[in-house]
């Protein structure tokens, strides 16, 4: 297969020593010479997975040039805090309505590669009945699933978090590739106000590597997601030894775990300092200190690397991203927003019918802005063009 050059090796067991030293006396070593024969190198077990080149593909499909991932993928609760922004009561009918609003626009995928989707939108249909999954197709976007199960807080430690569902995931993965997702995500976040604890960053990374392992056994490109919170008032540096520290294990976890590096994608937080420090960095240095730490981490393998916009506004985000393709890099560093693309079309629909046009072309303004920042073109133009949401 064309997946197993690049692939990880196992490492061997180890040979005793009685293998190479048979039969040797102690006792008289000078009587007579003992014949050493070294056993036979044992062979080297290459992976080589069912879906290997199937994930190499989808991989690749999605860290495609100029396009980038819509992440949608909030729980319904979460959903309904959006609906009830605009005055929408939190219903079936309602997340289908602004979800097919989402996923409808006709160009969405000249600059959109991939959609996050939460459980329900994988197996809802649009208004006019098509099936979410069939629309996505035909837009050319890859259908993706959120598969964990949420954050859940990690005993005796100060209110840090470990991430759940590993119970059943294989059995979940194997339907959701049924249904025509082709990739999946899996949140954890390490807070830096709260530690992070060793125990908080082997438990992120630990499970961001047996999720990867297991959507790959089921055909899924995992998104590996190690969210480095934005809260406090730390500075860029503190941001990225916490970030250098979770990104070194993740990878590996992953590599101890036999993952195909080419057949996932990361999407990691941005190097930015803390939410409540008072000295901001320009996009330049969010570019520098975020693309040292790739290449400190992050093996060439690996073909796409799509940012959080988590804790910036949507400007910044696409400010920072443009900054970062300013010269070549070794992966395809991209995006995969939610709020940074959601909100203004969300705030310009208000839940009415009337306004779904204007809002479905804010949306796609805003994602051939952050398209224009994948290829290092983002002039600022596209921001005259709209009203962003503070």
């Amino acid at each position: 297969m064309a997946s197993t050059a690049t692939s990880l090796l196992r490492p061997s067991s180890l040979v005793s020593k009685s293998s190479w030293i048979e039969g040797q006396s102690l006792r008289h070593p000078s009587v007579s010479l003992v014949r050493c024969t070294p056993a036979a190198a044992p062979a080297l077990a290459i992976r080589a997975g069912a879906y290997d080149d199937e994930l190499i593909k989808t991989a690749k499909t999605v860290a495609s040039p100029g396009r980038g991932i819509l992440a949608m993928d909030e729980s319904n609760a979460t959903c309904g805090k959006r609906l009830a922004s605009v005055g929408l009561e939190n219903t079936e009918a309602n997340r289908q309505t602004y979800r097919t609003m989402l996923l409808s626009p006709p160009g969405l995928g000249n600059y959109i590669s991939g959609a996050i989707l939460f459980e329900e939108t994988l197996y809802q249909s649009t208004l006019d009945g098509k099936k979410i999954v069939d629309l996505l197709i035909e837009q050319g976007i890859v259908p993706g699933i959120k598969t964990d199960k949420g954050l859940s807080p990690l005993a005796s430690f100060n209110d840090e978090s470990w991430c759940q569902g590993l119970d059943g995931l294989a059995s979940r993965s194997a339907a959701y590739y049924q249904q025509g997702a082709r990739f999946a995500k899996w949140r954890t976040v390490v807070s830096i106000p709260n530690g992070p604890s060793a125990l908080a960053v082997k438990e992120a990374a630990w499970g961001l590597a047996r999720y990867a392992a297991i959507s790959q056994e089921n055909g899924l490109v995992p998104i590996v997601e190690p969210e480095v919170a934005l809260d406090g008032d730390h500075g860029i540096d503190s941001s990225y030894e916490v970030a250098y520290k979770v990104w070194s294990e993740v990878f590996f976890y992953l590599a101890q775990n036999n993952v195909l590096f080419e057949g996932i994608l990361l999407k990691p937080s941005m190097v930015t300092p803390g939410s409540q420090c008072k000295e901001r960095a320009t996009p330049e240095q969010v570019a520098d200190y975020t693309l040292k730490l790739l290449r400190r981490t992050v093996p060439p393998a690996v073909p796409g690397i799509h940012f959080m916009s988590g804790g910036l506004s949507e400007l910044e985000a696409t400010q920072n991203l443009n900054a970062m393709n300013q010269s070549p890099n070794p992966w395809h560093v991209s995006f995969s927003y939610a709020r940074a693309l959601q909100n203004i079309c969300l705030k310009t629909w208000g839940g009415r019918p009337e306004n779904v046009k204007a809002a479905q072309d804010a949306l796609l303004l805003r994602a051939s802005a952050n398209s224009a920042a994948q290829l290092g073109k983002y002039t600022g133009e596209e921001a005259k063009k709209e009203t962003l949401v503070k």
